[in-house]
């Protein structure tokens, strides 16, 4: 029989997805679930993107250019002057979702056996992305303790090699929904002008920024237009995950060169998808103000909960729509197995997301989960209810 590549050998499973068969056997046994598992919101797609794609008159669903329809790229652009942004259609590359663009991204810039510093526990396709480029993840662990602000930048420097190329970001964070600050972002800035490296940001959950905070991008620093990609997707700003329309944005020419081949070799986004994008960026500043208020609400309702069940650490999200709760438990991909097959409250469980499959380090973050706050309040206290009885029985 012929073998399998090594990549893909070491490619690894989503933490996320993984107990998919497990919740589907569940549900088949009658079972009720809270899915805490995974960031798809239940919040509503604005509705003049759906009909964008509904009423529009197309005869022919043709490609569009490799870097997405020039149009559509001159709106992100003034999407992003109204953000403090300013970059032009030409810095701007549209992509088949986030996940494509940092795969474009890191093609682009580093080779194989490069690294990449991360701030861990990060977005756990992170580490596929650098398998599939055979680029490797050097970590620098951030904690509870500090609600995983930056760690200090002395520990970046100690990790910093000859095949360093980059340091990614996830602002504000999947799983840990901590934003990061000016100063911290200006941190960062200094270090790879200092070291002559790449800063990508992954800024896709911009808008979800709380407690009077405000989301401050990499490409709002000036001097830094040589180092900084910004990633970006419409999957969680407008509630259209399945559209699978990002984008990635840099003002370095050689860089936008470099991803614009990567674009060619795909042919083109879905043309579909970016007119439905095309017209969300039309959503009135309303929509998000309702948004943001609903999912603090969540926030302060889950964490208020989670605070209640004797052993359970948890830290408080600053952004996006995830935390990261410490469990009494060794082993948390146990537990969430164990939650599907064996456990029950009248007839409901909860799918969870192991955290351990969030870093890189090996053996770091086994007892910790990562919850996405997607569900209404009423939903998220039956969920923590569920946790909370199970955590009484569950034995190691």
């Amino acid at each position: 029989m012929p073998s399998i590549s090594k990549k893909g050998q070491l490619m690894p499973q989503s933490p996320i997805r993984k107990l998919a068969p497990f919740a589907e056997q569940a549900v088949k046994d009658g079972k009720s679930i809270y899915y805490l598992n995974i960031g798809q919101p239940d919040i509503k797609t604005p509705k003049i993107a759906l009909e964008a794609v509904k009423f529009n008159s197309l005869e022919i669903l043709a490609y569009t250019r490799s870097e997405g329809s020039e149009d559509y790229r001159k709106k992100i652009a003034n999407y992003y002057k109204k953000n403090n942004i300013e970059v032009t259609h030409e810095d701007i590359i549209v992509t088949t979702g986030g996940s494509e663009a940092l795969l474009f991204a890191f093609g682009s810039v580093m080779d194989v056996d490069d690294e990449i510093i991360i701030p861990e526990p990060f977005y756990a396709n992170y580490n596929g992305f650098s398998t599939a480029s055979g680029v490797k993840v050097v970590p620098v662990i951030s904690k509870i303790e500090d609600n995983f602000a930056l760690p200090p930048i002395e520990e970046f420097e100690k990790l910093i090699t000859p095949k360093t190329k980059a340091i990614l970001i996830c602002n504000p964070g999947n799983p840990t929904g901590y934003l990061y600050s000016k100063e911290e972002i200006q941190k960062l800035a200094a270090i790879v002008k200092k070291h002559d490296l790449f800063l990508i940001a992954d800024e896709v959950y911009r808008e979800f920024a709380y407690d009077g905070n405000t989301h401050y991008s990499i490409m709002e620093e000036s001097g830094l237009d040589d180092n900084t990609i910004m990633i970006d997707s419409v999957s969680k700003r407008y509630s259209m995950c399945g559209a699978r329309i990002g984008c990635l944005v840099s003002r370095n020419k050689s860089v936008m060169q470099t991803v614009l081949k990567f674009a060619q070799a795909r042919l083109s986004p879905p043309t579909l998808a970016q007119i439905a994008s095309e017209a969300a960026l039309e959503t009135p500043q309303s929509y998000f103000d309702d948004v943001i208020e609903e999912y603090v609400e969540r926030r302060n309702t889950l964490i208020a909960e989670l605070l209640k069940i004797e052993g359970v650490k948890v830290g408080k999200p600053k952004g996006a729509f995830y935390c990261i709760a410490e469990l009494p438990v060794k082993n948390s991909d146990d537990f969430a197995q164990w939650l599907l097959e064996s456990f029950d409250v009248d007839g409901e469980t909860i799918m969870v997301a192991p955290a351990g499959g969030f870093y890189s380090t090996t053996g770091v973050g086994l007892n910790q989960i990562r919850i996405a706050y997607v569900l209404k309040k009423e939903s998220l206290i039956k969920a923590v209810h569920i946790l909370k009885e199970a955590l009484k029985v569950y034995k190691d």
